[in-house]
Formats: C-alpha cells, structure tokens, sequence
C-alpha cells in the first residue's frame, strides 16, 4: 500500500471514530504529539481557532456535549504524499438549543479538511466549515 492510500485510510478512521462518538483521549492516537488543528472562522466559530494535541481531545469532550450525533459523508477525497484533501457533507444532530437551531435539530456542513501526516498520524488539519444557515 502506498503512502497516500495509507493516509486516505489513516483520515477514514478518524472521521468514523469521530462520527461514533469517540472523544477524549482515545482519539491521541490519530495524532502526532505536536499536532496542530487550525479552524477558519466561519458561522459556529466566527474567529476560527488553532489547537494543539490537548485542546483538541478537550474540544472533543466538550462537542459530546452539544451533539447527539454527527456524520460525515465523503464527497471527494485525495492524497498526494504526506497530504489529504478531504470534501464532506457533514450532519450533527443537536443535544443542546444553538442559535435559533433547538435540541433534535440537525446542523449540516460542507467541510473543506486538510490534513498533513506523519508516521501514520495527523499531524496537521486545516478546516474550512461552511454551516448552512440556522
């Protein structure tokens, strides 16, 4: 297997173990230890924000908290190296009440996901999430 089918599969994992709930620290091992995570602003996070390994695995905590559930649903997807482009529709349905959204709504996103790995881990994701009005 070529290094860019195993990244292709390496994001796969990720985003199934994210869209099963996964959170926390059995998610350290999609990640290098210096990882960085950079989110462009966009509806839900008008600043954007960068993480590291840590505030990451927080966020994923903190995100069990506001969804019930989410998917991804993979439009396009490409490697080339070290590098995967990824394009997905992305539905979380709300545990919580967000903007005029209430608790059961779903909230869908296109997503735009970066990624760079190293050793058979993320080590860089760069987001560009498009929220759907809400």
């Amino acid at each position: 297997m070529s290094d860019s089918a195993r990244n292709i599969e390496l994001v796969r994992r990720y985003m199934k173990a994210l869209q099963d709930g996964e959170a926390g620290d059995p998610l350290r091992r999609f990640f290098t230890l210096d990882v960085r995570q950079i989110e462009m602003p966009n509806q839900l996070n008008p600043r954007g924000q960068e993480s590291d390994l840590e505030h990451i695995l927080q966020r994923s905590l903190q995100g069990l908290q506001i969804l019930k559930q989410q998917s991804y649903e993979v439009v396009s997807e490409m490697a080339q190296e070290d590098r995967v482009a990824v394009e997905a529709r992305w539905t979380g349905v709300l545990a919580v009440t967000v903007g005029t959204l209430a608790a059961g709504a779903e909230m869908k996103a296109s997503f735009a996901m970066f990624f760079q790995c190293r050793d058979g881990r993320i080590a860089m994701q760069r987001n560009y999430d498009c929220f759907e009005a809400w």
